[in-house]
């Protein structure tokens, strides 16, 4: 990733913003139609050879394209514009920069170590997102 001076990464971060008001919600073909599609209505790629979403007919959802993507200077960010590190234990909190990183306490740590994690977290200045 390129170092962007601040002002125009904030540029970019409400532009992805402004960008991701306007993408639809991609969901599979027909998934109003079908109860076990409403329970996971997740995107699963047309290939039917009549399939109306593949062949983009007007009143059938949008397929993904790549034009929907958000620039690259700030893919992969967190919307407050620094870089999200998984963290499993205390000692991975060393290497990183409270400037640049904002920690995700990963999922499979137990409550103590949680506890532990989001003391060292706080001494040091970072900003955790799901802590």
């Amino acid at each position: 990733m390129t170092t962007l001076d601040p002002a125009e990464k904030e540029r970019l971060l409400r532009l992805r913003r402004r960008l991701k008001e306007r993408k639809p919600e991609f969901l599979r073909t027909l998934w109003w139609k079908f109860p076990k599609f409403k329970n996971d209505p997740k995107w699963r790629r047309p290939k039917g050879i009549d399939n109306k979403t593949r062949l983009q007919l007007k009143g059938y959802p949008p397929p993904v394209k790549i034009g929907y993507r958000g620039p690259a200077a700030v893919r992969g960010l967190h919307p407050t514009g620094l870089e999200p590190v998984v963290v499993h234990n205390p000692e991975e909190l060393e290497g990183l920069n409270p400037a640049r990183h904002i920690i995700l306490v990963a999922h499979s740590v137990g409550l103590r170590k949680r506890l532990e994690i989001l003391r060292k977290a706080r001494e040091k200045g970072f900003r955790v997102s799901n802590g």
